[in-house]
């Protein structure tokens, strides 16, 4: 598994060395998903990992990718990004697993004077897999550059799920939007071909600033959805679903969602907090875990 997409010494690279790095690899075990080999180093951890949907309902009721579906939360116990540091996540997701991933807290980007924070996450599912990823909240603060690069490749049967909400932090003016650059790209590739293609790039001082920049939003979120059940009915189905989000008095978020070339779709919405992102996103994932795998709510227990 390749797990850096920056080469040592080369201008903004950071350390030879990475800052934090977090390998995992999961296997199917008598029902459940395993993590069956662990690499970690540097500011980068991970907590026990967890079946919180074992107990959401009696056992008879209870399908088999509801009990197996484990919990992994990583952590940083830096507390934050700085400049010129490298982290690397990678998970290799055996065949018919199911990994359920988190941040235990909000990623905090602050000033990068040596040059952007980069991070790099690689996830390879195989047939039958199964990954949600849902990090809390990216916050750049002033003066911070923060580049991220996602690689997915995915078997056909494979289905994923990756979530991200990206706002700017405190700055001393009170001014919003005082980063300086969030670039997020990710590509996806299903049965070894380039199916998904997404460049987010967030630069306040060009093309609009402060409040103009997101229509008076401080908070964009972005989940990404490649899955053999995600047709045009189903995309359908889930704007019914997120339309009570758009009825007056409630979140006041903007919605939209994107079909894609292959199975699967691309919602974005931009939102005043961090709450009204989470609703969101925790609405369709909620109703893609009811819909299509007969599961309760996302559980992210963080202890």
């Amino acid at each position: 598994m390749t797990v850096t997409t920056v080469a040592p010494g080369a201008p903004g690279a950071g350390p030879a060395e990475p800052t934090g790095e977090l390998r995992l690899r999961l296997e199917a075990r008598n029902g459940r998903s395993v993590v069956a080999g662990q690499f970690h180093s540097g500011a980068l951890r991970m907590l026990r990992p967890l079946y919180p949907g074992d107990g959401a309902r009696p056992a008879a009721q209870r399908t088999t990718e509801q009990a197996g579906q484990v919990l992994v939360t990583a952590i940083n116990p830096g507390g934050g990004y700085l400049g010129g540091d490298r982290y690397v996540l990678g998970a290799e997701l055996g065949a018919d697993t199911s990994l359920l991933l988190t941040t235990q807290s909000a990623t905090k980007v602050y000033r990068t004077p040596q040059g952007p924070a980069r991070s790099s996450q690689q996830f390879r599912l195989e047939a039958g897999a199964r990954l949600e990823s849902v990090p809390d909240a990216l916050i750049a603060y002033q003066a911070a550059s923060y580049h991220q690069d996602t690689e997915v490749r995915m078997h056909p049967t494979a289905s994923l799920a990756l979530a991200e909400t990206v706002t700017h932090g405190w700055a001393p003016d009170g001014t919003p939007f005082r980063f300086d650059e969030v670039s997020l790209r990710t590509r996806v590739h299903v049965g070894g071909r380039l199916a998904v293609s997404d460049n987010l790039l967030l630069r306040p001082d060009q093309g609009g600033t402060a409040r103009l920049m997101l229509g008076g939003h401080s908070h964009l979120a972005t989940l990404l959805v490649v899955d053999p059940r995600a047709d045009d009915d189903a995309v359908q189905r889930l704007r019914e679903e997120l339309g009570v989000l758009l009825q007056p008095g409630s979140s006041g978020a903007l919605l939209g969602i994107t079909r894609l070339a292959v199975p699967g779709f691309v919602l974005r919405a931009l939102t005043g907090s961090t709450q009204s992102a989470e609703a969101v996103l925790h609405r369709a994932l909620d109703w893609m875990r009811r819909e299509w795998h007969g599961q309760p709510p996302v559980d992210l227990r963080k202890y």
